[in-house]
């Protein structure tokens, strides 16, 4: 198969990389369209990559104004030059646009979740967008059922929705030594980890977690916070750190290279997301129960589908720090139930959330959609 990806050039969502990179190993030329020189290129080097160049920076009106003839320019030459067989598009953004304005088919769409949850609410533009691609799209492929009506309700039909689980690599990420060498590059040789590797930003709520932290410390003051992630947020969450005087205790890790991502989490001791708003079971708590790590996640989404509350982490209500913190101190008080509960993180992971697994699933899509193409051509 020829396939052409439009997806972000972030440093993540390691997912989508990884849904690139497996058509790529299996053999199929795959290519990536993105509008961001922003990309790491390590692991792509069987993927071709184009680049799209926008007129910037401007305010995102203007952005629409200046960029939309240049982009469906560049767009246009670009899909008859590389003439694939499908158009997947990741994350529904204004480059999801140009696959409709090309008219190209069959056109795959696979909405991260913020996209179709939060955004249509903000912003007429970003509705309007959504709308048309789901409207459009001969497949929709999601990783959670609460996202079905969402999309529903914004114009999808049902009949083409597919439930698809971004899945993990359980031979990257498994349970494994503490990094002695991580922990003394973070100055915690032998301090208990709580680890979050959520985005810095509102809708990821690290702030609820920072804000926990002096809860915690009354009853384990020699514990350490790993905060990894950049994002919009990151010199708020700083600074509220200092404002509650625990900058001592919080480790700010920036990005972690997706390679590195698993050392970190085996030497943690508990993951925490505070995330406001996730599709189905966000990548990074996949990634630190396939770890082998106890989990403590909010009372979002599809959460109590992979996580059940005193079994294998725990549920917080979202924005409530003392839940929170309530929650982490008893599994620091407990080390057994620590273990336990990862080790049925690990088993949840390894059967239901399978890297390779979900991925044959949508090769088979890919084949049945170009498949009826070229019935339709004859």
């Amino acid at each position: 198969m020829k396939i052409c990806y439009i997806a972000p050039a972030t440093p993540g969502p390691e997912h989508t990389q990884r849904w690139i990179r497996y058509f790529a190993d299996a053999g199929h030329e795959v290519h990536l369209i993105i509008s961001s020189d922003k990309l790491s290129l390590v692991g792509f080097e069987k993927i071709n990559i184009h680049l799209l160049k926008r007129f910037g920076p401007h305010t995102r009106t203007v952005n629409y104004i200046i960029n939309s003839i240049p982009l469906v320019i560049q767009f246009n030459r670009l899909i008859k030059s590389i003439n694939p067989d499908i158009i997947h598009v990741h994350q529904i953004s204004d480059l999801a646009l140009l696959g409709l304005i090309n008219r190209f088919h069959p056109l795959v769409v696979t909405p991260w979740g913020s996209d179709v949850l939060i955004a249509p609410k903000k912003s007429k533009i970003s509705r309007y967008i959504v709308k048309n691609v789901l409207k459009k799209a001969d497949l929709i492929t999601c990783d959670a059922e609460h996202i079905k009506k969402p999309l529903i309700e914004l114009g999808a039909d049902p009949g083409k929705i597919r439930l698809i689980y971004f899945g993990i690599d359980t031979q990257k990420f498994n349970p494994g030594q503490k990094d002695i060498q991580i922990r003394k590059e973070l100055g915690i040789p032998g301090a208990p980890i709580i680890i979050s590797s959520r985005r810095l930003d509102s809708d990821c709520d690290v702030e609820s977690l920072i804000t926990a932290i002096p809860l915690v410390l009354k009853e384990f003051p020699e514990v350490i916070f790993v905060i990894a992630g950049v994002g919009s947020q990151a010199v708020k969450l700083k600074e509220l750190a200092k404002s509650l005087g625990v900058s001592e205790s919080v480790k700010f890790a920036g990005w972690i290279p997706n390679d590195e991502l698993p050392n970190y989490l085996t030497s943690a001791d508990i993951f925490v997301s505070t995330s406001l708003s996730d599709a189905g079971l966000a990548a990074s708590t996949a990634e630190a129960m396939a770890c082998g790590l106890p989990v403590i996640i909010t009372d979002f989404g599809d959460n109590r589908k992979w996580v059940e509350d005193g079994v294998n982490g725990f549920i917080v209500p979202m924005r409530d720090p003392h839940a929170l913190a309530s929650r982490i101190v008893y599994l620091l008080q407990n080390e057994n139930e620590r273990k336990k509960f990862g080790h049925v993180c690990r088993q949840i992971i390894e059967e239901r959330n399978n890297w390779e697994k979900e991925m044959k699933k949508m090769g088979t899509l890919y084949e049945e959609l170009i498949e009826h193409k070229n019935e339709d051509r004859m």
